[in-house]
């Protein structure tokens, strides 16, 4: 019970910079809808009963989920220049809480961004099909704890060097999103671009994404890109939590 009300305390915190300033929120939705602008149109439809949007706005919310809670490591870092991160760490606040409450933050916008990409698409060639958008958020939602996670151990690892955690950040988030399949389609690709596509998780997670959001539960697709985001969000728990035990 201590360490879920001091995660509620840190999730408080970290939300009501958001709440103050809410548009923080909306500029960071300028990426996803120029995106949506300028690269949709270019892409034909997937099928008789797939179009183009249905196929890609499922892409374009992960897009937001992985770029959004990539960054949380770079709020604590903010934080360590001025010194509040150390005063947090003396506090009667559970390390892991420091850590989970801050993963949580990312989905308060990821569940608004998407629903404003689907606010802004379902008037065109987007059918909604609520449950599964529903379902499909809850899965990224696992996966952006496990992200946000990750973010924060390497923040902690790049302590005193922006460059470092910069650098790996851009260097780590695009091959992924590539990989994934987000833009475009890597089924027609080489064999060595499929293979590294396989051992993506967004990959899996994307592809459930898209079965969900066409309205579809294809049980083998689902638990896939479930299993992943559940596998990530561990990971970068447990990395994440070391990370915390270490820090001073």
């Amino acid at each position: 019970m201590s360490m879920m009300t001091d995660t509620a305390n840190v999730l408080t915190r970290e939300l009501r910079p958001l709440v103050r300033e809410p548009f923080g929120m909306l500029i960071s939705l300028m990426q996803p809808l120029v995106f949506l602008a300028l690269f949709a149109p270019l892409l034909p439809d997937m099928g008789p009963t797939t179009s183009a949007l249905q196929w890609f706005v499922p892409g374009i919310v992960a897009m937001s989920c992985l770029m959004g809670s990539s960054m949380v490591g770079a709020s604590l870092m903010q934080e360590m220049v001025t010194g509040s991160h150390e005063r947090l760490l003396v506090s009667p606040l559970s390390r892991p809480s420091l850590l989970v409450g801050r993963a949580l933050r990312e989905i308060v916008p990821t569940l608004g961004q998407t629903a404003l990409i689907i606010a802004i698409v379902t008037p065109f060639s987007f059918d909604l099909h609520l449950p599964g958008v529903l379902l499909g958020v809850a899965i990224l939602a696992v996966f952006c704890i496990g992200i946000g996670a990750l973010s924060f151990a390497l923040a902690l690892a790049s302590k005193d060097q922006d460059w470092l955690f910069w650098t790996v950040q851009q260097t780590v988030i695009f091959p992924i999103l590539l990989l994934a399949g987000m833009l475009l389609p890597v089924d027609d690709g080489p064999g060595w671009l499929r293979f590294l596509s396989q051992l993506n998780p967004l990959t899996y997670v994307i592809d459930a994404e898209r079965a969900l959001f066409a309205g579809t539960f294809p049980a083998g697709t689902v638990l896939a890109g479930a299993g992943a985001a559940a596998v990530v969000a561990a990971v970068g728990l447990v990395v994440g939590l070391r990370s915390m035990a270490r820090s001073s």
